[in-house]
């Protein structure tokens, strides 16, 4: 213990020959405190000190967690020689794009599109799927490679229209369509062709294209070249009545010229394409008649031309051929004629080829091609095509073999029959 003077009046005691108390301190529990001394007055117990300082201590936690929004964090003593930064020794892997990321940038290169369109003031840009024009605007497109192929509505070509250029420059092929019109409306698309020195193929990975609609409030059809058409209904491939419009909103229906009714397009049995017209998906004999379509923009309607549907019974095949003479005998001077008749599809061409005895002679002879179309029942329709080949003057050369192939887009099929001099 430890005795201080104290010049101010406090709790102690005065002693002998002092103006003042004499404090006396003691350490208690490693804290120090002053009290009197212990004859005159009883000292305090160390357990009032030691709560006072515990809820000071609790205080004082709580104080600083409201400041720093967070309890404080015990620390671990740090061994000597410990860093206090520890190098990082992960090796980090590459990250890799998502497989669909991947296949969604191989297919764009798969499909990669060539073609561009030239806008206004030299800016180019990439067209749309779909466009629509006014009619009577002019448009270029241009698609790069070295040689370029082209496909455009066959219109421009059956007239051998001048509104149409296309050119091959060095980097680009170019195609541009000078005032155009509403039947100017069609798919335009162009490819890449891969050459060599015997023939040139298309390069299915670059390639472009686009439909433009090309709108005129006085044509929502597209115009056509005819007035009434045939539509051949084959119950093994799609039929399309061609009802294209030149604004794609119009709203457009299909109707029975008799008995007076429309035709409602389900989805499934009928189904209306903008860039086609009215697709039969399976067509029946129950489709046959004669429709046309209706169209409607703003408030005014057009009626579209006839179209008589036709049912084809014949099926899709190689030619169905058969063979016959005038007579499989002759006599010296006689006129011999040798027919070749094919039953096909009323929309399939068939080509004809003869070989004959007196060929390799140079005989002359008279070959004749013609076909028609035949009713076999009530829209039951039937091309019938021929192929004649007349021999004047009979004579030995000619005695031998008449062979006939007929061809069209499925196959072909050859035929003879043998014609002897008596």
């Amino acid at each position: 213990r430890s005795s201080l003077s104290a010049g101010t009046a406090g709790s102690g005691e005065l002693l002998p020959g002092s103006s003042s108390p004499t404090l006396h301190w003691e350490l208690c529990g490693g804290l120090s405190r002053a009290h009197p001394p212990p004859p005159t007055r009883p000292a305090r117990g160390c357990s009032d000190m030691r709560l006072w300082v515990l809820l000071s201590l609790l205080l004082l936690h709580e104080t600083l967690q409201n400041v720093t929004g967070q309890p404080a964090k015990s620390k671990r003593p740090k061994e000597p020689g410990e860093n206090k930064i520890k190098p990082a020794n992960k090796k980090m892997k590459p990250k890799l794009p998502k497989l669909k990321e991947r296949e969604s940038s191989d297919s764009s290169t798969k499909s990669q599109s060539i073609m561009i369109q030239v806008m206004d003031k030299g800016r180019f840009q990439k067209p749309a799927a779909t466009l629509s024009l006014p009619a009577g605007q002019s448009i270029e497109l241009r698609c790069k490679g070295n040689k370029i192929g082209w496909s455009y509505p066959s219109y421009l070509d059956t007239f051998k229209d001048s509104r149409l250029s296309i050119k091959q420059l060095d980097r680009y092929g170019q195609l541009i369509l000078a005032n155009s019109t509403a039947a100017d409306t069609g798919e335009y698309s162009c490819w890449l062709l891969l050459c060599n020195d015997y023939s040139c193929k298309k390069d299915e990975s670059k390639t472009g294209s686009t439909y433009i609609f090309f709108t005129d409030k006085g044509e929502l059809f597209v115009p056509t070249s005819s007035y009434f058409e045939i539509v051949y209904l084959n119950p093994d491939k799609p039929a399309v009545i061609p009802c294209r419009v030149t604004i794609p909103s119009a709203k457009v229906t299909l109707h029975r010229e008799f008995p007076a009714e429309e035709i409602k397009t389900d989805g499934t049995n009928i189904i209306y394409d903008v860039k086609k017209g009215f697709v039969y998906p399976h067509p029946t004999s129950d489709h046959k008649g004669v429709v046309y379509c209706r169209a409607e923009s703003r408030g005014s309607p057009q009626i579209s031309i006839k179209y008589q549907l036709l049912y084809v019974e014949v099926p899709s095949g190689p030619p169905s051929t058969t063979i016959v003479a005038s007579s499989n005998k002759a006599e010296g001077g006689d006129d011999v004629n040798v027919l070749c008749i094919v039953l096909g599809e009323p929309d399939v061409e068939v080509e004809f080829n003869w070989k004959y005895p007196g060929e390799e002679y140079e005989r002359p002879v008279i070959i004749q091609d013609s076909w028609r179309l035949i009713n076999r029942g009530i829209g039951h329709t039937t091309r019938i095509s021929k192929s004649v080949i007349a021999i004047e003057d009979f004579e030995t050369i000619d005695a031998g073999n008449y062979i006939c192939t007929a061809q069209n887009l499925r196959g072909q099929t050859t035929v003879a029959t043998r014609v002897e001099l008596t």
